[in-house]
């Protein structure tokens, strides 16, 4: 699925197309995705401007000038395809394909494709000032570029919790738009065990933490996220964060910075917590 990087890159890469673009038509071509569309929703966007393009943890939020918020989230295969006339190479308008879902044509001719082959994306509508107790939202812990979030603030999330460090970082509630594989990367470059008890990640433990999270999505930002699977950037590029991974997939493998022999501790580890893999180095991280 895709995490905070890759939607943060769609978002982006929306930006050009969408902001402050006037909505034609919308055309919902299938309404049964992991949440049936909402039977409003062409109507309720369509003629509208949108004023902005904001994300919270792994939904793109597309605000509306008339009031209504568009909220999308990829899911497992979904993805955004882009297609305006001053695109280079591009021709006529492309044919749509079976798992194009939902349309978004501006006045300037503009086409923003939702596809999602497995339909565990989905796309909903809410008015402004009810976003902030939207179902999807309003459970979500803060943002990891939030200025209020800090080491102190994580350490006070994990304090007195008896699950793992790795299982904390999962749940949302305690920060948003993290999931198995920059949370593996974090955790290696903060020099965490993912077994460790999340309430002994305190002081500087937590401090260090908290900037290993910032500095590992920024990288994957930059990086236009990690392509596994299905994600895309917009305009169809992969992306390339997948080739810097330091234990996340590396199992065998000699961790960045490690000198041991691999012959004699197997290299990078992988066992499984709360049903999902861990990749991480026993050495490395304590």
């Amino acid at each position: 699925m895709p995490e905070l990087p890759e939607v943060e890159t769609v978002r982006r890469g929306l930006l050009p197309v969408l902001e402050n673009q006037v909505l034609e038509t919308v055309t919902v071509r299938r309404r049964d995705l992991r949440f049936p569309i909402p039977a409003q929703l062409a109507k309720r966007l369509t003629g509208a401007t949108v004023a902005a393009l904001d994300r919270r943890a792994k939904y793109i939020l597309m605000r509306m000038t008339n009031g209504y918020v568009a909220i999308l989230h990829l899911g497992m295969s979904g993805r955004i395809k882009i297609w305006h006339p001053g695109m280079a190479g591009m021709g006529k308008k492309p044919d749509l394909e079976t798992h194009d879902h939902v349309i978004f044509t501006t006045d300037q001719g503009a086409m923003v494709i939702f596809n999602d082959p497995r339909r565990f994306g989905s796309l909903l509508l809410s008015s402004d000032n009810e976003l902030a107790d939207h179902k999807l939202l309003k459970n979500l812990g803060p943002e990891p570029f939030d200025p209020a979030f800090d080491g102190a603030a994580l350490a006070a999330r994990l304090k007195g919790r008896n699950t793992s460090i790795k299982a904390a970082l999962l749940d949302q509630r305690t920060v948003a738009g993290l999931g198995n594989i920059y949370v593996s990367e974090s955790l290696f470059r903060a020099g965490i065990s993912p077994k460790r008890l999340a309430r002994t990640v305190q002081g500087g433990r937590a401090t260090k933490l908290h900037q290993a999270i910032q500095d590992v999505l920024t990288d994957a930002i930059a990086a236009g996220g990690s392509t596994l699977r299905d994600h895309r950037q917009p305009d169809g590029e992969l992306g390339y964060f997948q080739h810097q991974f330091a234990v996340y997939d590396q199992t065998g493998k000699a961790c960045p910075g490690c000198t041991c022999s691999i012959r004699k501790t197997g290299g990078i580890k992988q066992i499984v917590q709360s049903g999902r893999s861990t990749f991480y180095c026993a050495r490395m991280q304590r």
